[in-house]
């Protein structure tokens, strides 16, 4: 059963991603001084969290504890944005690493409730790790975000939440992945069949569509009462043709939909309010 829709809309912004390339996307914001800008204007556009990968001085996916860290302290410094580091990295990191991140004191994280064909690889979260990752979680009081890229993804959900307790905080919010080559399509119809099947503990959920399925996949989670994640991580274009030039041209598309479904873009305080993160 899906909570009740909100009265605004929690809008992230996923700026880099592990996948794509600097070579192939130059716009893709990788150094630190880059992420720091696409947060600010992507704050000032109506986003109300930051979903973040990071790069080594080679634009290549990293976990480093240190980098990790440094990029917390910063986006807390120059931003009111709620900071949500990604537990999944790239495909090919070690569990290990994944399970560490959490040491860079993030407000939130995201953690995948099950493996999954991605593309041409295998995200790999076994259900030992995915509770380990948990009670992590449970006992850093970082807030997580449980990305859901299948309906069984959401019957895992409820399994986790009735064998291991709440989440810090004592919300429940999850993200829709969808689209992901291997994983649930990005239409209207699998949104809402996901939605139902959510666990009545769930308290917030937001939609992700990757590619070509991210207006399809915004619209209907408005229309359903979700909120949203953009960004380029997931989407490198705004149209056929039409490549993205910088992260905040999602964030202000997905705000203008937002208004237009008279469901505006909810502040980051509100957004704490509604995930129940440790203060600012």
């Amino acid at each position: 059963m899906s909570p009740a829709p909100s009265p605004s809309t929690l809008i992230t912004v996923a700026p880099t991603g592990a996948e794509t390339t600097k070579a192939d996307v130059p716009a893709l914001p990788t150094t630190l001084d880059e992420l720091i800008e696409t947060a600010r204007r992507c704050e000032r556009a109506g986003a109300a969290m930051v979903h973040v990968h990071i790069r080594d001085d080679d634009s290549r996916p990293t976990l480093e504890l240190s980098r990790l860290a440094e990029t917390v302290a910063a986006l807390r410094e120059e931003t009111t944005l709620i900071v949500q580091l990604s537990t999944g990295g790239s495909v090919h990191d070690p569990l290990e690493q994944r399970l560490r991140v959490l040491e860079a004191a993030p407000d939130s994280c995201s953690l995948t409730m099950g493996t999954v064909n991605f593309g041409d690889d295998v995200f790999t979260n076994p259900w030992p790790f995915i509770v380990e990752l948990y009670q992590l979680s449970q006992q850093a009081e970082v807030v997580p975000e449980f990305e859901l890229f299948d309906l069984g993804h959401v019957t895992a959900l409820a399994r986790l939440l009735d064998a291991y307790g709440m989440p810090f905080g004592g919300r429940v919010h999850c993200d829709l992945v969808m689209g992901v080559p291997g994983g649930m399509p990005g239409t209207a119809d699998a949104l809402v069949a996901a939605v139902t099947a959510l666990p009545d503990a769930v308290t917030s959920w937001s939609a992700t569509g990757i590619g070509r399925t991210a207006l399809p996949v915004a619209l209907a989670a408005l229309a359903k009462g979700g909120h949203l994640r953009v960004g380029m991580e997931d989407t490198l274009t705004l149209a056929r043709g039409v490549p993205v030039t910088h992260n905040v041209e999602l964030v202000e598309r997905a705000a203008a939909l937002a208004g237009l479904a008279q469901r505006p873009a909810m502040t980051p305080a509100d957004a704490r309010t509604l995930l129940q993160t440790r203060a600012a």
